[in-house]
Formats: structure tokens, sequence, C-alpha cells
């Protein structure tokens, strides 16, 4: 089923939730532990990240250096694959622009529709130190929109290539949203007007960056409205558990976290876990009762906190 659908059969409070690959040669049973656990609350869909190789340097005994390039978190649509036919639960690999060919896209689409996966996050993706060679008659996708359009293509049966006997790719197209803008935009309107370009482009539905102040969010969403996106926005959310997340998710997410919250936290650090579960149990309720149609948490490595917020609905 797709994301929309969901979203517009079930009514809140109803949560969604993002999980992050085990790194590189680890088992994915930590992470499945991670989906028995949040199963008893019914998600409506589970977001897997996907990850763009990076190149490692490593210096030998004989002081020679050595360049690697892997994936530090492989495994995105095995994950989803096993999360959805394993346990009946909608799954979205995020696909990516950078580190991928236009290519690579339509092959990873086309075996996503095989395994019945019908949704997708299309993201640009962080920077990286590797630059991906291009081989011959390869192309890419600079920009989210660009993605977005390819990934539209495909649902009306337009390949790269002519395929015999090929079939349309159906599946429901979701982007993100920043309510304090991306830090690359030079200013607010510029951001709205690339978010428009993609869902001009065919994107379905949005799923903002995390947020700590839900007047962000309704002036974001107001913002959108007015520039003519009509599609769902779903709001973000990223419980705090620590200190040093009052730091570390500004400096890695490019976030405002309210004076409140910080001073609350910061008076009391021993009890910052319960204190960052009670703000976002008000966010959510706060967003529920002003029509958000559903509240998308960014688990990260903390499923604890996350299910504590939702065992209050």
């Amino acid at each position: 089923m797709f994301v929309t659908e969901r979203l517009y059969r079930s009514r809140p409070p109803m949560f969604s939730y993002e999980i992050i690959p085990p790194p590189r040669g680890k088992s994915a049973r930590d992470i499945l532990d991670v989906v028995e656990q949040i199963l008893p609350f019914d998600p409506p869909f589970i977001d897997v990240t996907s990850h763009s190789a990076v190149a490692q340097y490593d210096e030998l005994d004989d002081g020679s250096i050595r360049r690697r390039v892997n994936r530090k978190r492989p495994g995105t649509i095995s994950l989803c694959a096993i999360i959805q036919n394993r346990y009946n639960v909608e799954t979205v690999p995020h696909i990516l622009c950078r580190g991928f060919t236009r290519e690579e896209t339509e092959d990873v689409m086309i075996e996503l529709g095989f395994l019945g996966i019908q949704n997708v996050l299309a993201v640009r993706g962080d920077e990286t130190n590797y630059d991906k060679t291009l081989r011959d008659n390869r192309t890419v996708n600079a920009f989210a929109n660009e993605l977005v359009s390819q990934l539209n293509d495909l649902r009306k049966g337009k390949y790269l290539e002519d395929i015999e006997n090929s079939e349309p790719i159906e599946h429901c197209i979701g982007v993100c949203g920043y309510p304090e803008k991306h830090f690359e935009a030079p200013n607010f309107k510029t951001d709205i007007a690339r978010l428009v370009s993609k869902v001009e482009a065919g994107a379905d539905y949005i799923v903002t960056q995390m947020f700590f102040d839900n007047r962000k969010y309704f002036d974001f969403v107001t913002a959108c409205r007015e520039a003519g996106i009509t599609v769902p926005i779903i709001p973000g959310i990223k419980v705090i558990r620590s200190v040093r997340q009052l730091s570390s998710l500004p400096r890695n997410f490019h976030v405002d976290i309210p004076d409140e919250l910080v001073d609350r936290i910061q008076d009391d650090p021993k009890h910052a876990r319960s204190i960052g579960i009670d703000w976002a149990v008000k966010q959510c309720e706060d967003l529920f009762n002003n029509g958000a149609p559903c509240v998308h948490f960014f688990v990260l490595d903390d499923v604890r906190s996350v299910l504590k917020v939702v065992e209050r609905f």
C-alpha cells in the first residue's frame, strides 16, 4: 500500500519510523530487534536510510597509502525486503542522487518492483569525499527534483532505454522538506521554490527534517500551501536523550533547539531523557491537534525513548 493511501485511510495519532542499516560487517539482527519492538504499535510504514560510498585511506607498514572505497552502511534494499515480507509492514527505502548513476537507480527500482516494495523517498544525499567515476553512457541526477522526475517516468513505463515488454513500476514518491530551510539554500523562499520543483516533478508527499519548535512546522506548511503545494506534509521528530545532543544535533542536522528545552536539560542533565520524552509528547499532541497527518520519528539508535513517547497515545 502506498504511504499516501495509509495517510488518507487512517486517523491520527499515527506514527511512522526511520531506521539506519547497521554498519558494514555487522548483522541485520540488531536492526530487526528494533523493528520487532516497534511492531506492537502498528507502524504504517518504516523508512530505511541509504548511504553513499566513501573513500578511506589506510597507511600501510611500508609507508604507502592504500585507497579503499566502500559503503559504511549497506543493506537498505535487503532490510526493506526482510521487514516488508517477514513482518508485513510497508517499507520506504531512501533512494539517493549522490553516489548512484541514473542507470543504477533504474536497476534498483526494477528490483524493488520485483520485491513488492512500492514506496521510496527521493533524497539528494550528503556530500561525500568520494567522486564516482562515470563509465561511458552513464548519467547522474544532480538534484532531488531530477531524481523524482526519473522515478515518475518509471511510473509511466518510461525507461532510460527501450526494454522489450516492459511495464510501468507502480510506486509512491516521498521527498524531504526543511522547516528551518536547507542549510545550503540562500533563504527560505528559495528553499520552498526547490520543494515546489520536486512536487511538480512528481512527489506524492513530504517528510520534514527534525524540528523542536512546532511553530517552525506550522509556518513551513503555510508557506508550502501558499506556494501551491497540496501533498501531505509529515512532521519529523527526534527525541533528545542527552546533554551532548544539544550540540551534536544542531551541528549534524542544522536545526535549532528552543531555549526552554536547552535550559531544562542543562539545569537537570541526569533527567535529560525524560525531559526529551516529555517535550516530544507535547510536540506530538500539538501537531495532531492542529492537523498533522502522521508523526515521523527519527529513531537513530534510541528506539527506547521513541516508544516511551508513543506509549502515551
